[in-house]
């Protein structure tokens, strides 16, 4: 026999209170939480009230009658999704059909049959159930349909916004765009201007070699990039490679690859960035850092476009494109003898060099612009944009670490303000304004006139820890300052670095 699920409720209806304590003492045991109603007008309210989860109505009663309570109920919002089971003591086929006119889904005739009784209940409310979950269930496809549809919406909003800014910038390629490499090239700034004109004169030569120089955190990468995408060899690998990151044991065979067997592990022939760069560009980074012994072979293949592997017999032809790239003054090591001056000739047949941000400050605000659409985008919300206050700050703000600091700044803004309006004090500017700035060297002329050990090792140390407390610690800034490669700084902290507890 059939079983109630918890806390189901039957609202029992009928002007005869007999029936209505057969019914109450036949589903009760059952579990049924059970209401009772003697005539239409009081199931009305009961049933507003209670909420019951189904309703057994006599039809035959005097004054409001079982069929037009069953009608009122349906009318009402609170009630209308009630099933309703008619109790009748007359099985005539008017009646009926008039009872599920009325609303009804089904009938019981008196006198009772329990067992029917139970089976009709127990039927239409789980029938009721599913149509509970299902209308649910919609509900939440609904809503989840209604809410993928507003990100849609957003996102295109933001796609939409970002391609009318990118109306006011200067790109290159679609796929430059594509890979986010836009952010240096943005800005209306003469030094700008002039760096996309040289940019667009250099596409016609796609073999001429390029030096780019210019502070670390400049975009000197974005403009290789912006020379190879706008040029013919498009379509052909660009192969960026960190000449301070390449260990020097395998320098040479990371350039220029090498053949099985050639050396302890080498278990295959391997093609070098040269041969991967072919028929498009490789782009040397910190090329100021090469080792000596490597420039001179580089040397040999940008002159005769011949690549030999480490261990490899015969020699095999490249067209490739070099572009360098250094935030070093490749002059004063060559005059120090640690740059071939054949070299530098070679890889500056066109040299460019990119504006620190502190020289194009005009262009903050359109930088920051372009950054918070990014980031924002990201988080599918709409950029919050600048207030005027916030971008003031940013003009007064000197910037040591170039754009690669601005993007950094823009992003933790973003954070800090919860994606509102960002104000100066979401900003996390780490010295004072450009008018207030250290000039490079500072550091060094200050030192100059205070007292220093006279050993030279204790007095770099001396300077470097003076250039870190002036600079918050941020080694890149400190190497600006002291003007020195960030990599001495590196390796004398290295040096410094205590094996037990000092004082």
């Amino acid at each position: 026999m059939p079983t109630a699920a918890p806390n189901e409720k039957i609202l029992l209806v009928d002007d005869v209170p007999s029936n209505l304590a057969v019914l109450t003492s036949a589903l009760e045991p059952q579990g049924y939480e059970i209401f009772v109603a003697p005539n239409g007008t009081t199931a009305l309210v009961v049933a507003a009230k209670a909420k019951p989860d189904l309703i057994l109505l006599d039809i035959m009663m005097p004054g409001l009658d079982g069929l037009e309570t069953c009608r009122r109920l349906k009318q009402s919002e609170a009630t209308r999704d009630i099933p309703v089971i008619f109790i009748t003591a007359r099985g005539e086929t008017g009646i009926v059909v008039e009872g599920f006119r009325a609303g009804g889904v089904d009938y019981v005739v008196k006198p009772f049959q329990a067992e029917e009784v139970f089976n009709r209940v127990a039927t239409h409310l789980r029938l009721s159930r599913l149509t509970r979950e299902l209308r649910e269930k919609n509900r939440a496809l609904e809503t989840r349909t209604a809410e993928l549809t507003a990100e849609i919406e957003r996102r295109q909003k933001v796609e939409t916004a970002l391609q009318q800014a990118d109306d006011k910038l200067t790109a290159f390629s679609d796929l430059e765009a594509s890979r986010g490499n836009l952010a240096g090239l943005i800005g209306n700034s003469g030094r700008l201007k002039n760096i996309v004109e040289e940019i667009r004169r250099l596409h016609a030569f796609a073999s001429t070699s390029v030096l780019i120089t210019g502070e670390s955190g400049t975009g000197k990468e974005l403009v290789a990039r912006a020379i190879h995408f706008g040029s013919p060899r498009a379509k052909a690998p660009f192969v960026p490679v960190n000449c301070v990151a390449i260990p020097a044991e395998l320098a040479e065979s990371i350039l220029f690859g090498h053949v099985k067997g050639s050396f302890t592990g080498a278990t295959a022939d391997c093609k070098g960035c040269f041969e991967l760069a072919d028929g498009g560009t490789l782009f040397l980074d910190e090329i100021g850092d090469m080792p000596a012994a490597l420039q001179v072979k580089l040397l040999r293949v940008l002159e005769d476009g011949l690549v030999l592997r480490v261990g490899a017999a015969e020699p095999c032809k490249v067209d490739v494109r070099v572009i360098a790239a250094t935030n070093a003054d490749l002059t004063a090591r060559i005059a120090a003898g640690a740059f071939r001056q054949d070299l530098f000739f070679r890889l500056a047949r066109y040299t460019i060099q990119t504006p620190a941000l502190r020289e194009r400050l005009d262009d903050v605000p359109l930088l920051a612009a372009h950054f918070l659409k990014v980031f924002a985008a990201e988080l599918s919300h709409p950029s919050p944009g600048l207030s005027r206050a916030a971008a003031a700050a940013l003009q007064g703000y000197d910037f040591p670490g170039n754009i690669r600091e601005l993007k950094n700044i823009i992003e933790r803004a973003l954070i800090a303000s919860g994606g509102e309006i960002i104000l100066p004090e979401h900003l996390h500017l780490l010295r004072g304004p450009a008018s207030s700035g250290t000039p490079v060297n500072s550091v060094a002329k200050k030192a100059a006139t205070e007292r220093l050990p006279l050993n030279l090792a204790d007095a770099e140390e001396v300077l470097i820890q003076r250039a870190l407390d002036e600079t918050g610690g941020n080694i890149a800034e400190a190497a600006r300052l002291l003007g020195v490669h960030r990599t001495r700084i590196y390796r004398k902290l290295a040096q410094e670095e205590p094996t037990a507890d000092r004082d």
